[in-house]
């Protein structure tokens, strides 16, 4: 009864923090993050028992696969030297800030406990920021920083929060063995995902079922997951290092039907994922303040507000080092990723907030120790992750797009200069083999002429809003919508006066719907 009560919770609150995050235009993670707020105000709200470890491999593989088929395995290696100081130079240097403030703060705190704080709140989540970015046509390369980012500090984060927490459960944390144990943690749980990435391109190319490749597909992260962890090597490496192989070869063994099928099941999924997670947190918070009676609420809201200001300065502190050393020291510059600049530097620096992985780690932290004593400041952990997630979502979240307009970076059409380039290329390729075959099959040249005009209308449709558009583009554009809403007013009166039946009727309406999504 429970569970399903759950359900039906998460249903009616994906549903309206979904339409909040849509109606007034800000990236979802911040409606997610203030209905969690909402919801831990909620007096005696019933309590929803579940095992803290299952949320890690529930929650965190499709969330973190997803991120990886969507990562350009070429930008990712152009700029691979800023992403690896900022996902595992940065992520380290974070953990032991937030560590150290903690263990001053709260001299009781064990150090492997406020190290483990500090672990969870190191990755920042890339969600938010992109999001913005992407509608204020930021340079790619910003992006794929940022993306890449997150991606890897995800991992790096996760290794260094398992190996403090293995230092809680056993009371001691040799530095030497534990960074032997990262080193192998992490090469093995690649060495597995990128086994398993190529195990399962095999899989796929021998499936030809889409439904059966897409329930393929969402097994594929827990598959790596599990796999890496049974053998007691990074799971989250793994799921990330078969997304990046999978998603390298994806273009040729994916049929178009299955591509279709799977971006809506993967966005369903993840959006639900994190949902679930910010609703659990919501749930439990009520029952987290309780625990913390002990303190004041000024005195938590000193603590989260110093964390806070610690992880934001730590960022800062280290990205304009780290971007500039390069250039006076000539051997560690890129050849190919061109110099950051100072305004780029800084919008780099103000896109760290947190998200989905540091809140499902923090649920995930054990509740007891082996010997049955309470976890270490568990409550506290949780309370203070969730306030700095709060904070840096609804504070760096909302200020990111005037930062962005008040730095004038943006406006950057490259990507829009190769769609354009690449659909005159193929288009230019399709009538070159079009005409090729009438040749040959003898016929006449006018016969192709509906099909030339219909790839032609393809070109035009590629061409952004904005750029170079004629008033002649426009007003087509604006047919085409007119004379698909028509197309489906119509569709839809055949159907309702049952000229046509239901099958008829949902392909029609699918045609339409990737007419109006090509617009």
């Amino acid at each position: 009864m429970l569970l399903l009560e759950l359900v039906l919770l998460l249903m009616i609150c994906a549903v309206a923090l979904g339409w909040l995050a849509r109606h007034f235009k800000f990236p979802y993670p911040i409606a997610l993050v203030v209905g969690g707020a909402l919801l831990g105000l909620i007096p005696r709200l019933p309590q929803f028992p579940f095992d803290p470890q299952l949320i890690l491999v529930v929650v965190l593989p499709p969330i973190l696969y997803q991120a990886a088929l969507l990562t350009s395995w070429s930008d990712f290696k152009t700029h691979i030297r800023s992403i690896s100081l900022l996902a595992i130079g940065l992520v380290i240097a974070t953990t032991l800030a937030v560590g150290l403030t903690l263990k001053l703060m709260v001299p009781s705190v064990p150090w492997a406990a406020a190290f483990v704080l500090g672990a969870i709140v190191s990755p920042p989540d890339a969600v938010a920021a992109t999001t913005i970015l992407s509608r204020l046509n930021i340079p790619r390369h910003l992006v794929t920083i940022l993306e890449g980012e997150s991606l890897v500090n995800d991992a790096s984060g996760l290794v260094i929060y398992k190996l403090a927490i293995a230092a809680v459960l056993t009371g001691a944390f040799p530095f030497s063995d534990a960074t032997l144990q990262f080193a192998l943690v992490s090469v093995g749980g690649v060495l597995i995902g990128i086994v398993l990435g190529f195990v399962f391109i095999e899989i796929h190319k021998r499936l030809g079922d889409p439904f059966i490749e897409v329930i393929t597909a969402l097994a594929i992260p827990y598959v790596a997951y599990i796999a890496a962890e049974s053998l007691h090597v990074s799971g989250v490496l793994g799921v990330v290092a078969a997304g990046l192989v999978r998603g390298r070869y994806a273009p040729e063994i994916v049929s178009a039907e299955m591509r279709i099928m799977a971006r809506s099941v993967w966005n369903v999924l993840v959006f639900m994922l994190n949902s679930l997670v910010f609703i659990l947190i919501g749930i439990q918070m009520s029952e987290v303040m309780d625990t913390l009676g002990r303190y004041s609420l000024a005195q938590l809201v000193l603590m989260g507000s110093a964390i806070t200001v610690v992880a934001v300065v730590v960022r800062f502190a280290w990205v304009y080092p780290a971007a500039y050393l390069p250039r006076w020291l000539p051997g560690l510059a890129s050849k190919q990723a061109p110099p950051l600049r100072r305004r780029e530097l800084g919008i780099i620096s103000w896109c760290g907030m947190r998200g989905i992985v540091s809140l499902a780690a923090a649920l995930a932290l054990p509740a007891t120790l082996p010997d049955g004593q309470p976890f270490p400041a568990r409550d506290l952990i949780i309370f203070l992750t969730f306030f700095l997630i709060a904070a840096t979502l609804v504070g760096q979240g909302l200020t990111l797009s005037p930062l962005i307009r008040k730095l004038k970076v943006g406006s950057d059409w490259s990507m829009a200069e190769e769609q354009r380039l690449v659909r005159s290329a193929m288009s230019t390729a399709a009538i070159n083999a079009v005409d090729a075959h009438l040749a040959q099959a003898k016929a006449p040249p006018e016969w192709a002429d509906l099909l030339r005009a219909e790839i032609a209308e393809r070109v035009a449709l590629a061409a952004p809003e904005g750029l170079e558009q004629t008033e002649r583009d426009r007003l087509l554009a604006a047919l085409r919508r007119i004379a698909i809403d028509a197309e489906r007013r119509e569709l839809i009166r055949l159907w309702r006066e049952n000229a046509i039946g239901d099958e008829v009727m949902r392909h029609q309406e699918e045609l339409l719907d990737y007419q109006e999504a090509q617009l």
